[in-house]
């Protein structure tokens, strides 16, 4: 029994050296776009609360995947994952990419940078709280990961179903869904300050519904000195909000 316990473990370290190992090359590539003279002092300040690198460490990002970010409003993590992907990867940008075309487009390091069907017609209803859409398709298959990073609570049930069906369209068997956002207290009623920010729970549920399957969750982003009480703009929480980190595999 014993013998046997070691010999797991063994097994257990080895896995995890490789996976590590595996990672090397996609980290000194996130670390040298890291010092992009593209990315602004507000951009940097942020890197200590967003971790990149151990963000794109968990969800099993590499160098020569297909990838897709959805909604990556003004290229944050576009700027670090475009020139990481240049030069064995592709790499795509999809709905709400107005900031990124215009900022972006065109600069060194962004060479390789596709935006694909921009045409979901995102709109917010007169009177409506979120964000609706109309129902689209990626133009991509086959794609190893797509990541939505602090945009899942923008928009109504409707359009996340909508989201979601589109990302599990377009990946591959076994293609990740990455899930990254602000925190809403488990069960509880919309309010005036927490409409930006979505009960993990429900996200789960509701992408598990268009077909994907849970694979992990961190607690990277988790801020315990977050109350989940203030709209994520907040004095005392902004920068620094708990934010759940989640993993979905397509079957």
């Amino acid at each position: 029994m014993k013998k046997l316990a070691l010999v797991m473990l063994a097994l257990m370290v080895n896995t995890v050296f490789a996976s590590d190992s595996s990672f090397t090359k996609t980290e000194t590539k996130i670390k040298q776009a890291m010092k992009s003279e593209l990315r602004t002092e507000k951009d940097t300040k942020r890197d200590a609360n967003r971790l990149p690198v151990e963000t794109l460490k968990f969800f099993g990002f590499r160098d020569d995947m297909k990838v897709i970010e959805l909604l990556p409003g003004g290229g944050w993590y576009t700027k670090l994952l475009a020139p990481t992907l240049a030069e064995n990867g592709e790499f795509f940008v999809a709905m709400g990419t107005g900031r990124v075309s215009k900022g972006l487009i065109g600069k060194e390091g962004m060479d390789f940078l596709s935006i694909i069907n921009d045409n979901a017609n995102i709109r917010k209803e007169k009177g409506d709280r979120f964000y609706s859409v109309d129902k689209f398709d990626l133009a991509e298959k086959d794609v190893d990961m797509i990541f939505t990073f602090r945009n899942y609570h923008n928009f109504s049930f409707e359009g996340r179903k909508i989201m979601n069906n589109a990302a599990f369209d377009a990946l591959k068997s076994g293609g990740i869904y990455a899930v990254v956002d602000h925190t809403r207290r488990h069960m509880q009623d919309l309010n005036k300050e927490n409409g930006r920010r979505i009960d993990p729970v429900l996200a789960i549920k509701e992408i598990q519904d268009a077909g994907f399957v849970l694979v992990d969750y961190s607690t990277m982003h988790a801020r315990s000195n977050d109350a989940l009480k203030h709209e994520v703009g907040h004095k005392d929480v902004t920068g620094q909000t708990d934010r759940f980190t989640i993993f979905f595999k397509k079957p």
